[in-house]
């Protein structure tokens, strides 16, 4: 779990009126690196990694617009308008040029950002990134059907149903309840608003010029973003490298932190040299 005497855990209010919940550690000087989370999760999504990550990092863990502590505005759920918000963020604390590191629906914001603000974006790591949305009929089928009955309060067993499905292998029984709690602070108004920005499938428009280092993780064992995906990535990002964790679920990170923390450090650590990353396990 997140550190106190490490972490600062405070709320950011940005030029455009929301107000952002950010958990920061490490030097100001050091390398930015700022953590997205997946669609109803929150800031904690990062905290199996957060002790593992390089005590040299500027390390910002961030619950976007709806989620976690931060700001439940009625509308803005595209991925524009994530990656929108993030921006302002970077501009708030100077954090550019930044690795944006996102998972699932955070991967997509953080995609989404590098093509709109290049200026901003140093690198990309995707972790269960989607291509698209649009061309998967369970997604579909899950927003109209169990998200348009969904009601509040969140009933735990929704929750806890999707939480275990982002898992092919077992974590921690506490580290479960806490991500079961953070889908349940999500309004079911904002569960289906995030879920349509998604399936609105407009993230991609941008992603051919995109120009900069991506490391797109994934397990071979996700059950929601498939290896066409990452393929459909790796053809469009001409400088996109791809790991794949066997036999891990799309959170990943969540399942096998400290290798997931040297990974992207050993990424991070290439930025700026030429030649291939030093793990053996990426795949050009």
């Amino acid at each position: 779990m997140l550190r106190p005497e490490f972490t600062v855990v405070k709320t950011i209010a940005l030029a455009n009126g929301v107000r952002l919940e950010v958990a920061e550690k490490g030097p100001r000087e050091g390398i930015p690196v700022v953590m997205l989370h997946g669609v109803t999760d929150s800031r904690r999504s990062f905290e199996p990694v957060w002790n593992h990550l390089p005590a040299d990092w500027h390390a910002i863990a961030v619950s976007q617009r709806g989620h976690g502590a931060s700001d439940q505005r009625p509308t803005g759920y595209g991925t524009r308008d994530f990656a929108g918000d993030i921006a302002l963020l970077a501009e708030a604390l100077d954090l550019a040029p930044m690795v944006v590191l996102g998972h699932s629906m955070g991967s997509s914001v953080a995609l989404q950002l590098a093509a709109d603000r290049p200026d901003l974006v140093r690198a990309v790591v995707g972790v269960g990134a989607f291509a698209r949305y649009g061309d998967k009929p369970e997604l579909r089928a899950f927003r109209d059907g169990d998200l348009e009955a969904l009601r509040d309060p969140i009933p735990d067993a929704i929750a806890r149903e999707f939480q275990l499905s982002t898992l092919a292998s077992p974590i921690g029984a506490a580290l479960l309840e806490g991500f079961v709690r953070e889908s349940r602070k999500v309004p079911a108004r904002i569960w289906r608003a995030a879920f349509d920005g998604l399936l609105a499938d407009t993230f991609c428009a941008g992603i051919p010029t995109l120009q900069v280092p991506v490391l797109l993780v994934w397990g071979s064992a996700d059950a929601y973003a498939r290896r066409g995906d990452q393929d459909l990535l790796r053809s469009a990002l001409p400088r996109a490298q791809l790991l794949i964790y066997v036999q891990a679920g799309h959170a990943l990170h969540w399942e096998q932190p400290l290798r997931f923390a040297n990974d992207v450090a050993d990424f991070v650590a290439t930025l700026g040299r030429s030649g291939p990353a030093r793990t053996a396990r990426l795949f050009a």
